[in-house]
């Protein structure tokens, strides 16, 4: 029991303390989604402390960000890392991620959204842990929901999703000794902490947050459990800048880099098309 006392008094002291922002965060995506006829590029940088050794594994995440509509939001996503023969940065795979809100209710300075999600994703990297982590380390897919409550200035999100591993490309074969399905889950509380009142367009957005970030492998009762406190800058409602750091509170299975430093950077670009307008090359 000790493990969900630690996680649930960590998301207690976050919300009462007013550490807690914005309907954006750093580990999990909110049931919203990016504007309607925008696009975007992200840069995610993860630097993680190898559990074995003094080493340090760098794994680059680049997205293509696309938002057709209210509704519907869908990413691009490669995976490149150090993690091959001679720690040579390389790239080894590809991803794609899809969300679809599907329920809304708003209200003066507050709203409730859930939404559907699912990724599906190639890897060539070897297999090295038990854990499941289909965005990076993994090939296969995932499916899942989120509900965002935003209350004013602060937002609190329930993440829960399916993952299942496959084969990663070239000959690196899931063991078949190891569950390859997971359940995984995040809870997410953030709070706007500037501008304490809005006077100006240029006035830079600061949020903190913190998540719970767990996984559970039902064919052997294993599971983890992290927390991952994070800042975010928002420069013009159109730039953001995201530094977190994600450290394990408790595990029973094996992971290859659990705990270490996540650096972010995103840029949105609005009304690339508009209603009754096509965009040609």
């Amino acid at each position: 029991m000790l493990p969900y006392k630690a996680m649930f008094a960590a998301l207690l002291c976050i919300i009462t303390g007013r550490a807690a922002g914005q309907e954006l965060f750093v580990y999990s995506e909110p049931a919203s989604n990016m504007p309607a006829r925008s696009t975007g590029i992200r840069l995610t940088n993860w630097l993680m402390n190898q559990a074995s050794g003094n080493g340090t594994d760098y794994h680059l995440i680049p997205e293509l960000m696309w938002g057709p509509n209210r509704n519907l939001m869908v990413h691009a996503e490669g995976f490149l890392s150090n993690r091959s023969a001679g720690n040579a940065f390389a790239w080894e795979g590809a991803g794609l991620y899809a969300k679809y809100r599907f329920f809304s209710r708003d209200g003066v300075f507050r709203h409730f959204r859930m939404a559907a999600f699912g990724r599906a994703a190639t890897n060539n990297g070897a297999i090295v842990q038990e854990a499941i982590q289909v965005n990076g380390l993994n090939s296969g897919y995932q499916a899942g929901l989120v509900a965002t409550q935003l209350l004013h200035k602060t937002a609190l999100s329930v993440t829960g999703y399916y993952e299942r591993a496959t084969d990663n490309r070239q000959g690196h074969e899931f063991p078949a000794a190891r569950p390859g399905e997971a359940l995984s889950y995040m809870l997410s509380a953030g709070h706007l902490m500037l501008p304490k009142v809005y006077k100006s367009y240029n006035q830079v957005n600061l949020n903190l947050m913190a998540e719970m970030i767990g996984q559970w492998l039902p064919a052997t009762g294993q599971q983890y459990i992290d927390i991952a406190p994070s800042v975010q800058f928002i420069f013009r409602s159109q730039a953001r800048l995201d530094v977190g750091y994600r450290q394990e509170l408790y595990s029973n299975m094996q992971r290859a880099a659990p705990n270490g430093l996540l650096v972010r950077f995103e840029y949105l670009i609005f009304n690339i098309t508009r209603p009754g307008h096509t965009v040609t090359n």
